[in-house]
């Protein structure tokens, strides 16, 4: 038997397809039978790689007598929180509001108008530790529905009221200044774990925005802490559990404060932002460690997560069968080791030096298993050094390098043989941008032009497929040849985020022109010109109460915060005065909430410091295309954030010109391409000489 979401594309609504739950997906149908039979709309929202979202569809939504009374007493509706994010921050919002907390699954119940009166995120099947089992919630949530309707209907207008006057922020009083810089680095350093490295004391989540704007602030003030917490963190998280050490990649966050036990799915929004974050430190230290990771990282989305068509698919699940365990799926299953198994697929010296190195012990090394999944087993996680490794067996490190290169590479076989956790395989436009901006950033760091080709066969996936150039319309989904949904604002940001970094690796224009118009679009969209900053939508959806203005960069940086340095960088390029004073007044309107808890849009603060540093640009006049080459690796390993890179050619030339009076005078010197540096649109002496050039890269 089927339900409603049978005809869905989402994996996540699929693997709900067969429950015997009523499901309906978000939209008219469950909004009218809602409203027909005066009934309460119970709203599920989850992922399809979301842990404990499984654990309640099992316990929960497979239950013949639980789903009966679900259907009995309410209108299901299951959301995909990737492919609507706008029905998931509304009442995300709103369970926070109420509770405190949030999470998925995320468990709402809402009158037949969708207005939330009660939610939480995982309730069990039971009653028990002085809470109601799932089926108590329910007959007790209709029971109020029946006998006081009307405070129910007092308490969703109340809350809906509350949302909707969240977003207005009195910005009068707040300076843009480097002291509110130097405030966000001091509430962010509050927060450093000086033992284990990361921020916080239990959970430690990646949060890549920290590094970003941590790098950006060493840049500007040179504070040695500031680069310091950021370079052990990075360390931390690339030796510890959370790193998958034979395929590359990132697992979600660590449930421990040691980095050792991690939450094991795979999603290409950490994978993005956190390869731009090792290149950084790659850039700013010249360390291989961190190439390391940005390349294994890039590579693992290269064979893993890329669709034939080109795009990016958008995540891999914590869990996957066990054969150990009947068959039934675990977290890790994939990921975890007997140290046995390792001794049957390497030889004595092999396995002996590998399970040192990675610290594998005979019953298991969990530091955290609630739950009893990883007995016996071996998360691989990486306290040594390759140095200390050979000083331990008295060996040199160049031949323990090679030993443990050939056990990773004969591990990972061993491991494809295993059954793969699910991958959800849906196209989203939002975290396919950050993707191509990351690999079209290493393509130049680690000069590798496999990262750039995909990177650019991304972006034309996406202007085919996702865009509509007559209307210029952006789609935020695409799965199995269906395009659907109507992007949202991160999509657009996010997207042109990843243009301008593609522009500056390629020097192709059309990458920067389709930003600009990205952007017009965008501002069309989703300006508030009442109040300033970005609305999340557009508001032609009515079945979305609230307008949302998200204002924490989390796992993932806001809409509001990539649009301001996309205006910033884009007004570098084009000189558009527009595009700056949009920038400014978006900073302004977060101004007085950032200079009360500036560390919760650690994103947003890396544009203030990039506003208020000078104008920096690069212009490179060429004779031919090699030489241009030559004169950009000589600098692509260098650490600025803050510089606009300008290739003028023939065809490029006009382009410019009209938008950079400053570049009409830049002319080759001796026939012989020639760089210029220019600060505030004034430039230094030119130069023929890629040292030169260099020099004055590294001493800026």
């Amino acid at each position: 038997m089927s339900n409603k979401l049978n005809n869905e594309k989402s994996p996540y609504l699929l693997q709900h397809a067969n429950n015997p739950v009523d499901w309906f997906p978000w939209g008219n149908d469950a909004f009218e039978k809602a409203k027909r039979e005066n009934k309460l709309i119970f709203l599920s929202i989850g992922y399809s790689t979301c842990h404990w979202c499984h654990v309640m569809e099992r316990e929960s939504f497979e239950n013949e007598s639980i789903a009966a009374l679900m259907n009995k007493y309410f209108v299901n509706i299951k959301v995909d929180r990737e492919e609507r994010p706008d029905v998931d921050k509304v009442y995300m919002t709103a369970v926070q509001t109420m509770t405190g907390q949030g999470g998925w699954p995320l468990s709402v119940f809402l009158t037949p108008d969708l207005k939330p009166f009660y939610g939480g995120t995982y309730f069990p099947p039971k009653d028990g530790y002085n809470r109601p089992g799932f089926p108590s919630l329910l007959e007790k949530i209709n029971e109020v529905w029946q006998n006081d309707r009307e405070n129910i209907i007092n308490s969703g207008d109340e809350l809906i009221k509350s949302l909707q006057h969240r977003h207005f922020v009195d910005s009068k009083n707040t300076e843009l200044d480097d002291a509110i810089l130097k405030r966000t680095y001091h509430q962010i350093a509050a927060g450093y774990d000086p033992k284990f490295a990361g921020f916080g004391s239990g959970t430690k989540f990646p949060r890549p925005v920290i590094f970003n704007f941590l790098f950006r602030y060493y840049y500007r003030t040179k504070d040695q802490e500031a680069l310091k917490m950021s370079l052990t963190t990075l360390m931390a998280m690339a030796s510890g559990g959370m790193y998958d050490h034979l395929g590359g990649g990132f697992h979600r966050y660590s449930v421990d404060a040691q980095w050792r036990v991690p939450h094991f799915e795979k999603m290409l929004y950490d994978q993005a932002q956190l390869v731009n974050s090792y290149l950084d430190a790659y850039q700013i230290t010249k360390d291989e460690f961190f190439a390391t990771v940005a390349r294994e990282t890039c590579n693992y989305i290269l064979r893993d997560m890329t669709s034939t068509e080109g795009g990016f698919f958008s995540a891999e699940d914590a869990d996957s069968i066990d054969l150990e365990n009947q068959g039934h799926k675990i977290e890790g299953a994939f990921y975890v080791w007997k140290k046995s198994e390792i001794e049957s697929v390497l030889t004595v010296d092999e396995a002996k030096i590998f399970c040192y190195h990675y610290a594998v012990e005979e019953n298991g090394n969990a530091l955290s298993d609630p739950h009893q999944e990883f007995v016996g087993k071996n998360i691989l996680f990486n306290p040594y050094t390759i140095e200390q490794t050979a000083e331990h067996f008295s060996l040199i490190a160049g031949e323990v390098g090679s030993l443990l290169s050939s056990a990773k590479r004969k591990l990972f076989e061993h491991r494809n043989m295993r059954s793969r956790p699910l991958c959800d395989d849906k196209v989203l436009t939002s975290w396919n941008g950050l993707m191509i901006g990351a690999l079209a950033r290493a393509s130049r760091t680690l000069r590798d032009s496999s990262y750039l080709n995909a990177a650019v066969r991304a972006a034309e996936f996406i202007f085919t497929t996702l865009y509509d150039s007559e209307q210029k319309i952006l789609s935020r989904r695409y799965r199995e040849r269906e395009v659907k949904f109507e992007a949202h604002l991160e999509d657009y940001t996010f997207l042109v985020s990843g243009l301008l970094d593609l522009y500056q690796a390629t020097f192709d224009l059309r990458w920067l022109t389709w930003a600009e118009e990205l952007t017009g679009r965008a501002i069309t969209l989703f300006w508030d010109s009442a109040e300033g900053g970005f609305y999340d939508t557009s508001g032609k959806d009515t079945s979305i109460l609230v307008r949302m203005k998200e204002a924490y960069d989390g796992a993932e940086p806001t809409g509001n915060s990539i649009a301001v340095m996309n205006l910033l960088r884009m007004y570098g390029l084009t000189n558009e005065q527009s595009l700056n004073d949009y920038a400014q007044k978006a900073m302004k309107h977060f101004c007085t909430m950032l200079d009360q808890s500036p560390q919760v849009m650690p994103q947003l603060m890396a544009a203030v410091g990039y506003f208020l540093s000078p104008t920096e640009h690069l212009v490179i006049v060429i004779d031919q295309p090699d030489m241009s080459e030559i004169f950009l690796d000589s600098i692509s390993k260098e650490f600025k954030p803050n510089l606009n890179t300008i290739l003028l050619n023939d065809s490029q030339r006009i382009f410019f010109e009209t938008k950079l009076p400053f570049t009409k005078e830049r002319k080759k010197i001796d026939g012989k391409s020639t760089a210029f540096f220019c600060r505030n649109y004034s430039c230094e002496l030119p130069t023929n000489s890629v040292d030169e050039l260099k020099r004055k890269i590294i001493g800026l």
